[in-house]
């Protein structure tokens, strides 16, 4: 083998550059906060507020994500007067009401590259990580980047 200058470094560059794209969402994600669709908004506040969580998914009965609430828009909510706000209102309407888009998911199987990606294009902090059924099983954020970049770009 001959010593040519940079060729370990272009050969070390091209392994971690397959070695990142090889990285899959269902091989990093952490696991997902969720309620379901039907439970009160009282449960989710009061979720949100025990675990010191700033988001719960809301899924339907099978699982699959059907949007996030995050604390802040919560507040939002009830400092707009979108929503009642007496206590009442937090029993009786179903988290599902205070959805208002479909949360963007990515398959266990996505390049977290790809990931990441869809996460700056969206301006998003997280993804929900869904299986081939398209149920929740984790999700990944810039958290998750943090975590697992840094090894392949020092």
């Amino acid at each position: 083998m001959t010593s040519r200058p940079g060729f370990r470094k272009s050969v070390n560059n091209k392994r971690r550059s397959r070695a990142v794209r090889a990285i899959v969402c269902g091989e990093v994600m952490q696991s997902a906060h969720s309620l379901l669709a039907s439970d009160s908004m009282a449960k989710v506040l009061e979720v949100l507020t025990k675990h010191n969580w700033d988001h719960v998914f809301i899924v339907d009965v099978d699982d699959v994500p059907l949007g996030r609430i995050h604390a802040v828009d919560v507040l939002k909510s009830v400092s707009r007067k979108a929503v009642n706000r007496d206590v009442a209102w937090m029993h009786t309407v179903p988290a599902q009401q205070m959805l208002v888009n479909p949360p963007l998911t990515v398959r266990t199987g996505t390049p977290l590259l790809k990931a990441g990606a869809l996460m700056l294009t969206h301006d998003l902090n997280q993804l929900a990580v869904v299986d081939d059924e398209g149920a929740l099983v984790g999700v990944v954020g810039h958290n998750t980047l943090a975590r697992v970049l840094p090894r392949f770009v020092l």
